[in-house]
């Protein structure tokens, strides 16, 4: 197996060999090489790295009924028969909340985005959730919902049918079979529209720029490459996330001249050393600049199985009678029968010298077959005694 140097990290074209935690190790090394790749110097666009400020999307809710059910909502629901009871009394008829039968209907949650510069009379796609004991929305056609921002006030107005890609069936014994979720479903096009969220994007003096990823050096960059563009002032590096540029006096000049401060190019700093681990599933990301100084690892494990198992023996009993001793069938003795084995394994222990790359680090804890779980014990303790040069992040 001969390794494939790509942009200082070592690709191997076959995956690891390990005894367990194969699966994870293999995503390990995809996640890995994916890191490194950063260290390449390449040019990324402005509007990949950073946003605007102010230009952004506002969430939007509503609560609403799905009709049209086949038999699949919420039935002898108190919340579901209100709803329909206010729904009808808009419509100018007066009915008692407890005549009516909600198997045919049921309560929904509806989400959207309202898009940075939505305009009255657009429309948005939606996300219709049930709310209540609903099993499937198949077939549905949700009811007029206003859609409602952070601040109390009405936004959009959604009305549909729902397109729904689960499928719930059950049967009269209790057998059921389920397939994706059929108790969320979307309208594309399901909202219009009917109030502009107000930015400043026209009036304000100033844009600025914020980082994904806040970098000082990428700040720097981005800085640099704008004034190259328009001229020296023109923007300033307000810290490392945020990036202020001088706007245009001319309102009809500002989207040009976005657009064009967008597709401007920069290089990306390279960034820090970090090894993250997912202590839930047992993932372990290691980034192309991480580092180790001269560390000694030794690295076994210790089994100890205990088996339980019983010896079951026939009873008997003697009994004296004038014709003698006569033995009969008794209950059944049981007697607990326990053995405890031990098995050490003795891993050899591995060197690392100082300023050991990535690449080393892999290849000696794959060397001496380590698993998922064993790789995150060994880079947890080169973190506590100082030789990882890295940030070590848990999540």
């Amino acid at each position: 197996m001969t390794p494939v140097a790509k942009a200082g990290c070592i690709v191997r074209r076959q995956p690891f060999r390990l005894s367990d935690g194969g699966l994870v190790m293999r995503a390990f090394l995809l996640a890995t090489i994916l890191l490194c790749l950063p260290g390449v110097v390449l040019a990324e666009r402005i509007k990949d790295i950073a946003a605007v400020a102010g230009v952004r999307s506002n969430p939007l809710v509503g609560y609403g009924l799905v009709v049209g059910l086949a038999g699949t909502g919420d039935g002898a629901s108190g919340l579901t028969q209100r709803s329909m009871q206010s729904v009808v009394s808009r419509l100018g008829l007066e009915v008692d909340a407890r005549d009516l039968d909600a198997r045919n209907v049921a309560a929904v949650m509806v989400t959207a985005e309202l898009g940075a510069f939505m305009k009255p009379g657009q429309m948005i796609d939606i996300t219709v959730s049930t709310a209540g004991r609903a099993r499937s929305l198949q077939g549905g056609t949700l009811l007029m919902t206003p859609l409602m921002g952070a601040d109390g006030e009405i936004y959009a107005v959604a009305q549909g049918n729902l397109v729904v890609g689960g499928l719930g069936v059950s049967g009269g014994d209790g057998s059921s079979v389920l397939v994706n979720v059929p108790t969320v479903g979307r309208i594309p096009g399901g909202a219009n529209v009917e109030r502009i969220v107000e930015t400043a994007f026209l009036e304000t003096d100033y844009f600025v720029l914020n980082l994904h990823r806040p970098d000082f050096a990428t700040a720097r960059s981005v800085t640099d490459a704008v004034n190259r563009h328009f001229g020296a002032g023109v923007a300033v590096a307000l810290d490392g996330s945020s990036i202020r540029v001088r706007a245009p006096a001319d309102p009809g000049a500002r989207v040009p001249f976005m657009a064009m401060v967008q597709d401007l190019t920069v290089e990306s700093a390279e960034p820090p050393a970090q090894v993250i681990v997912n202590a839930r599933t047992g993932t372990v990301v290691i980034g192309g600049a991480v580092r180790v100084t001269p560390a000694a690892i030794s690295h076994g494990s210790l089994t100890v199985r205990v088996n339980e198992d019983f010896n079951v023996a026939q009873g008997a009993s003697v009994l004296n009678n004038a014709g003698g001793n006569v033995i009969v069938p008794g209950e059944p003795v049981i007697t607990p029968d326990s053995s405890i084995d031990i098995t050490r394994e003795n891993n050899p222990a591995f060197v690392f010298d100082g300023g050991v790359s990535l690449a080393s680090l892999v290849d000696a804890i794959n060397a001496v077959g380590a698993s998922a779980a064993d790789l995150v014990a060994i880079l947890e303790a080169l973190h506590r005694a100082g030789a990882l040069r890295a940030e070590l992040i848990i999540i």
